[in-house]
């Protein structure tokens, strides 16, 4: 019995702590998008996949340009492959890390929490 209590014990204390171990990027998303960055890519694009999927359901906050549907502002911003990050007018190519683009833009990544 005391075995028992022990093991739901635990198995309730993981899973507090798994719930509370997930990150929020709101807050580094919107100030991505204050401080001018932008991110140009492709739906179909997997690196473009694998950048959006570091932050989650905050990316909805990043200013994102599918150049699929705007072709023409792709151009324009000389965009020749994806994804590609414009900040401060310089272009960064490939999958960057959340702590580069925060080096980059002065934002803080991963301060908010779920």
């Amino acid at each position: 019995m005391k075995k028992k209590l022990i093991i739901i014990a635990l198995f309730f204390g993981i899973l507090i702590i798994a719930a509370g171990c997930g990150k929020n990027y709101d807050s580094f998303a919107q100030c991505l998008t204050e401080k001018g960055a932008a991110m140009y890519g492709a739906d179909w694009c997997t690196h473009c996949q694998e950048q959006k999927k570091m932050f989650g359901s905050s990316f909805k906050y990043v200013d994102y340009v599918n150049c699929d549907f705007n072709e023409g502002e792709c151009i324009k911003k000389g965009i020749k492959g994806y994804p590609t990050w414009i900040i401060n007018e310089t272009d960064y190519r490939g999958v960057q890390s959340l702590q580069k683009l925060g080096y980059l833009t002065g934002c803080k990544p991963g301060q908010d929490m779920n």
